[in-house]
């Protein structure tokens, strides 16, 4: 993850995505998270990798299925010609060899598309807390360098809830999406476990964010997709 000086604390981003409308909608995602500021939007590799010799960004927002290049073949090109800004994939990629050839070009997450904000928000904010940490390192001696290392590294445990979370609740909403036949959405956990839709949203997106739980979206006749959740066999 890049460490280089940073006056303001704003944290640059160039979204790349070949469609138009998506890469409107992920620029519209980051700029409602703070510090990040898109500085960019590119719809090729070509074009992501003059939009980075020009504009120095801190992260990119990664598609893989561009026109022109396949995704993660634009990073060493971007290594070689000597920028070291940070990567975050966002793609429908979900082939195992692909993860595995992110992974080993150094990516700092990978999103999984079709997604909403509420996904992306606590991977931008855990990505900021983790630059913030390499820019204000004092490295001494091995335990500094465990410290830093482990906000990328050690995942949080699977039985600390964030706060305003119970661990009562987390097991009534677990208990309906491993008893349900198929998926539910939150109006329908809601019902099931007699917490408000709001808070029901919140411990499926918290399933979703721990990898417990996969969505899904249903398209309606009219307005936004309704997100359907699965608990992970």
């Amino acid at each position: 993850m890049t460490a280089t000086s940073d006056k303001t604390g704003t944290i640059d981003v160039l979204v790349v995505d070949d469609d138009f409308m998506v890469a409107r909608v992920h620029r519209a995602f980051v700029q409602r998270v703070e510090p990040f500021r898109v500085v960019g939007v590119a719809h090729t590799g070509a074009q992501a990798i003059e939009a980075v010799d020009e504009l120095r960004p801190d992260l990119i927002l990664l598609d893989l299925y561009l026109p022109d290049l396949f995704g993660l073949d634009v990073i060493p090109r971007l290594r070689t010609a000597g920028h070291d800004c940070d990567v975050m994939v966002i793609s429908a990629a979900q082939e195992a060899d692909t993860v595995r050839g992110a992974v080993r070009r150094g990516v700092v997450d990978y999103l999984l598309k079709p997604f909403e904000f509420e996904d992306l928000r606590p991977r931008l904010e855990r990505y900021a807390a983790q630059r913030g940490r390499l820019l204000t390192a004092v490295v001494r001696g091995q335990a500094d360098v465990d410290r830093v290392l482990a906000g990328a590294f050690v995942p949080t445990p699977a039985h600390t809830l964030p706060k305003g979370m119970s661990v009562e609740t987390a097991a009534l909403v677990e208990r309906a999406l491993r008893e349900a036949d198929g998926t539910l959405s939150a109006t329908e956990c809601a019902a099931l476990t007699g917490v408000s839709r709001v808070s029901a949203r919140r411990y499926l997106e918290y399933f979703h964010g721990t990898g417990s739980a996969e969505v899904s979206l249903r398209y309606g006749a009219a307005g936004r997709p309704e997100r359907r959740y699965a608990w992970r066999v």
